[in-house]
């Protein structure tokens, strides 16, 4: 008896503190949102952030190791946030340097040509030149994953690292590209443009 007392007493416990959070959150979430805004470059990265440092909050007021009470959250959020957002400055810079570098490579390697898509002898064709046209259209996050895959000979775990997305991640975006492409491709040869099967 008194063991189901106490797993209600956890559970309404439990509920308590959810409810405080909810509470919490509806009165500072959109100053720290609008904080984390004019840190960042875009409102996704914003929002990502915030939950970042939010998650980390809960952490340790849930393990006992944040000092200071509920009226430390607001300080300690708008410290994270800028953390953050900070950090986030730092991977995109770094990402936008290993491009750079990598484009810079690619045209020493290719001799100056812009998108190698095709570097054979029926590079000239027709159907190549629907291909590359076809690639171009997809989402951005699939061709690079088809370009990477294809032309760069990558393995999905050096793409994901590359675009700091997870293997398996890398791998869907490559099937949902290729099933998109063959897409493309198909009402090209509908229409009779492309000669391929």
């Amino acid at each position: 008896m008194d063991e189901d007392q106490d797993s209600m007493g956890e559970a309404s416990a439990q509920n308590q503190k959810g409810l405080a959070w909810e509470s919490w959150l509806r009165e500072h979430g959109s100053k720290l949102l609008l904080f984390a805004r004019q840190q960042t470059r875009s409102h996704a990265d914003a929002e990502d952030i915030l939950q970042e440092a939010l998650v980390k909050l809960v952490q340790k007021v849930n393990d006992g190791s944040f000092s200071g009470g509920q009226e430390a959250w607001l300080p300690y959020l708008y410290t994270a946030i800028r953390r953050n957002a900070i950090d986030l400055g730092r991977k995109v810079e770094r990402r936008g340097k290993r491009e750079e570098k990598a484009e810079s490579e690619k045209m020493h390697d290719t001799g100056g040509v812009q998108d190698p898509w095709f570097q054979s002898a029926e590079a000239e064709s027709e159907s190549s030149a629907y291909i590359e046209q076809s690639i171009k259209k997809l989402p951005p996050k699939f061709a690079e994953v088809i370009t990477m895959k294809i032309w760069g000979e990558r393995t999905f775990a050096e793409i994901g690292e590359a675009l700091d997305i997870s293997q398996n991640t890398a791998a869907s975006r490559y099937r949902y590209g290729l099933a998109a492409l063959k897409k493309l491709l198909d009402d090209e040869r509908k229409n009779g443009h492309l000669a391929i099967n």
